[in-house]
């Protein structure tokens, strides 16, 4: 016995609103009962860190409790549809017992699902366990819950962050001492990114100011009008040559003083797979007649991911180098005070295919910043100082997915005036919210929940049905977005490219 998971019209990159569709595979070389067949969208969210070591000098050193050494793994099911696709609910009451024999032979049991918008994970009401009569309340769970957009497929740290999408199938066998048969297909996943403000002129920077050394003009150096002094001269002459050459001089000294700016459209919003839209502007301060060299370029942008697994916490930082250029000597306008470097020189690199949205989720969250470091020089004429000056600039910035919502979601929710971002992080203490609306089972008719691709008996589409077996039982009512997208289609248009692994790990999809 085999099972195998066959997608249709297979796409590189899923996102939200997406339909998934495909077929489990059952093959069978002899007869076999089968109780039924279970297909799932799972996403999950998993972390795992290490606690401080023991201290290596046994007496004498600090003694850690036991959870601060222990690894800590923590778990969060982002997303979760199950469906039946075996036996129809036409067959349940044919056969009592729930057995069903099938012939050797290939069986195909096709399956939909929808993605939702944000996630399903939840906090929970703590539960009540009764212990000889007396009723007592079980601690819940401390650990963070939110409800906000799916996160992207990512995996890395060496295992410490790992988020990842798939459909698994399950053939469930009615003798106990018999395996289930299970598979996972794996897919990468990306979300809608918000919605885009509306194009403006406003700039937001970054900017640090810097003053050069102050250095003696060459046009003005100081000069002796006597002669240097000799053994040939007179001594008379001797003190002359010698009180002229002591004559402090009256050069000016020149003093540069610049401004260094780096500048995105203000939000900060910059898309993966495409260049930044930067501006790095030098601008004189003073009217020093020096000219200034760009020597040194280099961009980076660096992710910040925090990785939470219950009471452990750790910050990674990851650099991404856009380009790097060094002993430039690049003369900028010695005529205009206001300077801009040329975009040419990271316009044409685009951010690279391995870039995850920002995107925060229950145990890892991640954002990112630009970067800018720049080298300057300046000089008078043909001589050039020796000073080199490197400042660093750091811009906090939003990374965006690039795949837009669909218009007719744009539109209705500027109808409704709801804003697309989802609700903030619920409170791990708080007890969750009683849902107002009614169980899948019997979706209200303003909300289109099960949605039936085609008219086979073994075709189930799942949208909103939750599993019984399903361990989130007490769900939030759904959001304005995903009540009104049931009835949007999936978004149009070429995915970026996204390859998900980044660290040493082992690769997962």
């Amino acid at each position: 016995m085999s099972i195998r998971i066959q997608l249709l019209d297979a796409r590189s990159v899923y996102t939200n609103l997406d339909f998934i569709r495909g077929k489990a595979i059952l093959s069978l070389t002899r007869p076999e009962d089968i109780t039924a067949i279970n297909v799932k969208l799972e996403g999950e969210s998993k972390s795992r860190l290490e606690g401080e070591p023991p201290d290596p000098f046994g007496f004498g050193g600090i003694r850690r409790r036991r959870e601060e050494i222990a690894t800590e793994t923590e778990v969060h099911k982002v997303l979760y549809r199950a469906v039946t696709v075996f036996p129809a609910t036409n067959l349940q009451s044919a056969k009592p017992d729930g057995v069903y024999t099938f012939q050797p032979g290939q069986h195909d049991f096709p399956f939909g699902f929808k993605f939702p918008f944000n996630n399903t994970c939840i906090n929970h009401q703590p539960a009540v366990v009764n212990i000889g009569g007396l009723q007592m309340q079980a601690p819940g769970s401390r650990d963070r819950h939110v409800r906000k957009t799916l996160p992207p497929t990512l995996h890395a740290f060496q295992d410490q962050a790992i988020i990842r999408y798939y459909i698994k199938a399950t053939v469930v066998r009615p003798a106990f001492y018999k395996e289930n048969y299970r598979t996972e297909y794996l897919f990468p996943f990306l979300p809608i990114e918000p919605p885009r403000p509306a194009p403006n002129r406003m700039e937001s920077y970054a900017r640090r100011q810097h003053q050069f050394a102050p250095v003696g003009h060459p046009s003005a150096p100081a000069k002796s009008s006597i002669n240097p002094p000799s053994i040939f001269r007179k001594g008379s002459q001797l003190a002359a040559g010698s009180n002229a050459s002591t004559t402090p001089s009256t050069a000016p000294l020149q003093v540069c003083s610049v401004c260094i700016d780096a500048r995105l459209p203000d939000p900060a919003i910059i898309t993966c797979n495409e260049p930044l839209p930067l501006r790095i502007i030098i601008t004189k301060v003073n009217d020093s007649p020096a000219s200034i060299y760009l020597q040194l370029l280099q961009i980076e942008l660096v992710a910040n991911t925090v990785v939470r697994a219950h009471h452990l916490a750790r910050e990674n930082l990851t650099s991404t180098v856009l380009t790097s250029k060094s002993n430039m000597r690049v003369r900028l306008s010695e005529i205009d005070k206001i300077m801009e470097i040329d975009k040419g020189w990271w316009k044409d690199i685009p951010l690279p295919n391995t870039v995850a949205p920002s995107f925060d989720t229950c145990n890892i969250s991640r954002t990112y910043f630009v970067l800018v470091k720049v080298g300057l020089t300046h000089g008078l004429g043909d001589q050039t100082f020796p000073e080199l000056t490197v400042h660093t600039l750091k811009m906090p910035v939003s990374v965006y997915s690039g795949i837009p919502p669909p218009p007719e979601l744009l539109q209705a929710m500027a109808a409704n005036h709801r804003p697309l971002v989802a609700p903030q992080a619920i409170p791990p203490t708080s007890p969750p919210k009683v849902s107002a609306y009614p169980p899948p089972a019997a979706p209200p008719p303003d909300v289109a929940h099960p949605i039936i691709l085609n008219q086979h008996p073994l075709t189930p589409i799942a949208t909103g049905q939750t599993h019984p077996e399903e361990p989130y039982e007490d769900e939030a009512p759904p959001t304005y977005q995903e009540a009104i997208a049931d009835g949007i289609g999936p978004v149009e248009g070429a995915r970026r490219d996204y390859q998900h692994r980044e660290g040493a790990g082992p690769g997962i999809g």
